[in-house]
C-alpha cells in the first residue's frame, strides 16, 4: 500500500467511524424517548420529548454532513496519479503535506502530518490543476507545490 493509500484509508476509516458513532447516538436518543414516552406525563415529558427532538435533528444534520464527506471520499481512486492536481491527490508544498479531499483533522502517518482540505477552501481551490512548480500566495504566505502523488 503506497503511502497515499494509507492516507485515503485513514481518512475514510476516520469518517466511517464517526457515521457508526452518530447512527448509535440517534438509535439511542430514539430508544430513551420510547423509554420515556411509556413512563411520564405531563409538562416534564413534554419538554423532555421535545428536547430529544432537538438533540436528534442536530445528529441528523451532522450524520448528513458527515456522509457527505463519504461520498466525496468513496468517489476518489487512492491509486491514480495525476500530473495536474486533482481532488484525491498528496500535495507536498513548503514541506506540507495536503490531501485534496474534504476538510477532515490532520494527521499522522508514519511520522508525516498531513491535512486534508477541501477543494472549496482558499487554499484547495488555488491548488486545483496545478502542477509541481507551481508558485502562489495566500495571507502573504508564498507557496511552492514541490511533489504531487
Amino acid at each position: 500500500m503506497t503511502f497515499k493509500q494509507k492516507i485515503y484509508h485513514y481518512y475514510l476509516q476516520l469518517v466511517q467511524d464517526r457515521i457508526d458513532v452518530f447512527r448509535d447516538m440517534i438509535v439511542a436518543l430514539t430508544e430513551d424517548s420510547k423509554n420515556d414516552a411509556k413512563g411520564s406525563a405531563g409538562d416534564k415529558h413534554e419538554t423532555a420529548l421535545s428536547m430529544m427532538h432537538i438533540e436528534q435533528e442536530k445528529l441528523n444534520t451532522k450524520l448528513r454532513e458527515v456522509l457527505a464527506q463519504k461520498a466525496v471520499l468513496d468517489k476518489i481512486d487512492s491509486a491514480t496519479i495525476s500530473t495536474n492536481i486533482i481532488v484525491g491527490s498528496l500535495i507536498k508544498a513548503n514541506g506540507i503535506y495536503l490531501y485534496l479531499s474534504v476538510a477532515l483533522p490532520k494527521i499522522n502517518i508514519e511520522g508525516v502530518n498531513i491535512i486534508a482540505l477541501s477543494p472549496q477552501s482558499p487554499l484547495g481551490s488555488k491548488l486545483m490543476g496545478n502542477k509541481v512548480g507551481f508558485t502562489f500566495e495566500i495571507n502573504s504566505t508564498k507557496y511552492l507545490i514541490e511533489e504531487i502523488s
